[in-house]
């Protein structure tokens, strides 16, 4: 398996960084705060900046409490935005790819938009053609959230009232984003409820370990720490079923390119026109566990995410269609990006063998997931 290395807060690290770059870090096509800010929805939209240490650095924005760009080195010490996103605010209502927002009240799809809670039906708003997908047509990703800085933490809050897109309680959310001296994106979620309700969130950051822009990421090697997937039917819902990877083109269990197997004739392929899937974690306890691991071989650049969450679901920018022009001035091609989005599963509101994503109040819903950036040896 290859060798990997963080970029560790030590000062040997640092000078093998500038003895490459010659220079402190740089950072191309940095959106500015005085040219991203604006407003939507009568709101004020920021972007919020936290560097560590070493030079990463994180921009984020309150408008759907999403990630912007993330800056990281490649082996050579040439710096990049390994994220897809835009320079300015107002490029982000109605993009349509979710780009590096959170998502809420229920990330991925639910069947029909319906499910059944202590007996009474309830209907969500119908966004994905017979489905419900990331919180229906105003999920928490079109929304302005309120935003508290302190150093390199932001903490992004929102309410989410009773019957908004068709989900009880009235839900009060709060998402912090800190970036360590340790290489580390570390995203904390927590809600609270005064009405049974159902939650799952997640982020839905869109990578390119090459830096937005370059091309296709069907070269990153990808490795998943999942025996089984969630099998999907046409509409991609789960069937409630478990899907042993073994023998299919969805066993990442050993690290290969993405591109390898993605357009083999698989029915699970043929439905997400490429990998559109939940994969369930090999996980051996509740707190944070590897996930995922992804390298891209030419740059030398290494993600992983560690996550608390059961699942996580792996999207290879199937629908991107060139449509979108990213920070660099480039358009956001076919599968120019990934997601790995930590997660429960798809659907968990109407499958009785999937893990519960009831939130009742008096409890606290609490999620963690963390991504590791590094370089290959």
């Amino acid at each position: 398996m290859r060798k990997f290395t963080f970029l560790m807060l030590m000062a040997g690290m640092m000078m093998f960084v500038a003895c490459h770059t010659g220079t402190k870090p740089e950072y191309p096509n940095e959106p500015k705060p005085e040219t991203f800010r604006g407003e939507i929805d009568g709101k004020p939209v920021e972007l919020y900046t936290l560097t560590n240490q070493n030079g990463i650095r994180v921009l984020l924005t309150n408008y759907g409490a999403r990630i912007v760009s993330i800056y990281t080195p490649d082996k050579e010490g040439n710096w990049a935005d390994i994220t897809l996103g835009f320079s300015t605010a107002g490029e982000y209502p109605g993009e349509g790819l979710n780009l590096g927002c959170t998502v809420g009240r229920y990330a991925n799809r639910i069947k029909g938009g319906q499910f059944e809670l202590d007996g009474e039906i309830y209907q969500l708003a119908l966004n994905d053609g017979p489905n419900t997908l990331h919180g229906g047509v105003k999920g928490f990703d079109n929304h302005v959230w309120e935003a508290e800085q302190e150093g390199n933490s932001v903490t992004f809050t929102y309410h989410s009232p009773h019957m908004e897109e068709g989900y009880p309680g009235n839900m009060d959310v709060w998402v912090t984003y800190t970036l360590t001296d340790e290489d580390e994106l570390k995203i904390d979620y927590q809600a609270t409820t005064d009405q049974a309700t159902i939650v799952n969130l997640t982020n839905h950051a869109y990578f390119n370990l090459g830096g937005e822009g370059t091309g296709t990421i069907l070269d990153h090697e990808m490795q998943i720490m999942a025996d089984y997937i969630t099998p999907v039917d046409s509409t991609l819902i789960p069937t409630g079923e478990f899907m042993p990877v073994e023998g299919t083109p969805f066993d990442f269990r050993e690290p290969h390119p993405i591109g390898e197997r993605i357009d083999q004739d698989h029915p699970q392929l043929n439905y997400g026109l490429g990998y559109d899937h939940n994969f369930v974690l090999n996980r051996e306890g509740e707190g944070l566990e590897l996930a995922v691991r992804v390298t891209d071989p030419e740059t030398g650049r290494v993600l992983e995410l560690h996550t608390t969450e059961p699942g996580v679901q792996f999207y290879c920018g199937n629908f991107m269609n060139g449509r979108h022009t990213g920070k660099a001035g480039k358009p956001y091609g076919y599968r120019e990006g990934f997601c790995i989005e930590p997660q429960h599963f798809p659907d968990s509101p109407n499958q009785p063998d999937f893990p519960s994503t009831v939130l009742r109040p008096g409890d606290t819903y609490t999620q963690t997931s963390v991504f590791r950036f590094g370089i290959a040896e």
